[in-house]
């Protein structure tokens, strides 16, 4: 293991800067200062803790070109898409701060005899959040933020890739007025990070990113009994029922893979389509996704850039290829260009049956997988025929139906009907299955690392 982090330009493929990578002693001083910082901070009213979320906020807007240029430095985020994650991250902010304090108020309820017992919301300690590249600030803003408006202290070990978004975050967040150690950035390998989940000062761990890696960061966290969230991979169905909109539909599933350069967990991938609309659908879909430009992510009409790295760009082809050969057809696309960065082109695949990795695994990156089902009762078998369950969507225009099959049918965490959407500060995201456990947002999130402490109040009673 190398001891430097080296950032590279995937539009470009050159390097950006060189980090040097933290040593023990650094990541232990690191970790106590964050532990006292926490001790005083969760002694502050939250109310006045909300005021410091609020000014996050503000600072983020103060940096939204500067972090919205990194990250498109970074990992190819087309610039436009990264104004629009400050916003989402400054939104986060703004929720979290104007409910927050109302979320971790104490509960009073009555207990026998006339006495009183009371639940209290108390910050755990420090919470480590291991983070990925594709949204190098909401991601950490989403853990982050409601860990702080907790009162606990947060590390985070970012992606190796956006080095210099993390820890432009951290300059951001100090400022906010958040105080100094309060949140810290840990420029470290593997090896460490586990290190760091054993620590005996770290109380609660957070992971975004693969199953695989989430499963093993589960596994460390459970041998030192230490609360986890994981917000894993998924492979979103969107479903097209027999009497959906098809302009609204198309629209709708053109963004839902395309959104953030086709590099998110919560994106449409696979799109399972009912037998008496397939045909039309498919034509327009396909036209749609031939229209996507793409190009250089700094020029604000860019709507795909390249994608993060190249090994992922090779894995991703790897599985289109592998599909075609137990025999998905290539619609548009599908083929490495050439030239400098690693950009692939709008994808869409047809004939997408279980045993390819268009269907069975997470496809992450410009790549649509079209399915055909017989009717509407067949296309939520199919959609619930995956080990994954983080969000996905229903184009009907019944909506009252619509919204009972979201309830009753849909085994995943999260579904859009009538249109697509990445995260909104006022609703729970999380999933289900191999996506993982947990929730953020919409108020669970400061929950989810506090310790609700019972406290009786027995007035002299003894109850045997």
């Amino acid at each position: 293991m190398s001891d430097h982090i080296t950032t590279i330009n995937p539009a470009t493929g050159k390097e950006l800067k060189t980090y040097e990578r933290m040593s023990r002693s650094e990541v232990e001083d690191i970790i106590k200062k964050c532990h006292e910082a926490h001790l005083d901070w969760r002694l502050i009213p939250a109310e006045k803790r909300a005021q410091v979320v609020a000014n996050i906020g503000r600072s983020l807007q103060a940096n939204k070109e500067k972090l919205a240029k990194i990250m498109c430095e970074e990992m190819g985020k087309p610039i436009s898409t990264g104004y629009s994650e400050v916003d989402v991250c400054t939104g986060i902010c703004d929720y979290t701060a104007e409910t927050g304090p109302e979320f971790l108020k104490e509960e009073a309820r009555d207990l026998q005899l006339g006495r009183t017992g009371y639940i209290h919301y108390s910050p755990i300690g420090i919470v480590y959040g291991i983070q990925p590249w594709n949204f190098p600030a909401y991601q950490v803003i989403r853990y982050a933020i409601a860990s702080i408006m907790t009162g606990n202290g947060v590390l985070l070990k970012h992606a190796s890739n956006v080095t210099g978004s993390g820890l432009l975050l951290e300059e951001i967040f100090r400022e906010g007025g958040l105080p100094e150690h309060l949140f810290r950035v840990l420029v470290i390998d593997h090896d460490q990070s586990n290190d760091v989940i054993a620590h005996e000062l770290v109380r609660g761990v957070t992971f975004t990113g693969s199953t695989e890696g989430g499963a093993k960061v589960a596994v460390e966290a459970a041998k030192h009994v230490k609360k986890s969230v994981l917000e894993l991979g998924s492979n979103d169905a969107f479903i097209v029922m027999s009497d959906a909109d098809l302009d609204l539909a198309v629209e709708g599933c053109v963004a839902g893979r395309m959104a953030n350069n086709a590099e998110t967990c919560i994106a449409a991938k696979r799109f399972i389509v009912v037998d008496s609309v397939y045909e039309e659908f498919q034509a327009r879909f396909v036209e749609r996704m031939k229209a996507v430009k793409s190009g250089d992510p700094m020029k604000e009409d860019t709507r795909l850039g390249p994608m993060a790295r190249k090994d992922l760009r090779e894995k991703l082809h790897e599985q289109v290829q592998e599909s075609v050969k137990n025999g998905a057809q290539i619609l548009i696309g599908g083929e490495v260009p050439d030239g400098d960065g690693y950009y692939y082109p709008a994808t869409v695949l047809n004939n997408v049956q279980p045993g390819q990795p268009a269907y069975d695994d997470e496809l992450f990156g410009p790549v649509a997988s079209l399915i055909r089902a017989k009717d509407d009762e067949d296309a939520f078998r199919l959609a619930n025929d995956s080990k994954f369950g983080l969000g996905g969507g229903i184009f009907s225009k019944n909506v009252d139906h619509a919204r009972k099959l979201a309830a009753d049918c849909f085994d995943t965490g999260m579904v859009f009907i009538n249109g697509y959407s990445l995260a909104q500060p006022n609703m729970p995201f999380g999933g289900v299955k191999n996506s993982g456990y947990g929730r953020e947002h919409g108020g669970l999130g400061v929950r989810e690392f506090a310790n609700a402490k019972s406290i009786f109040d027995m007035g002299g009673t003894i109850a045997a």
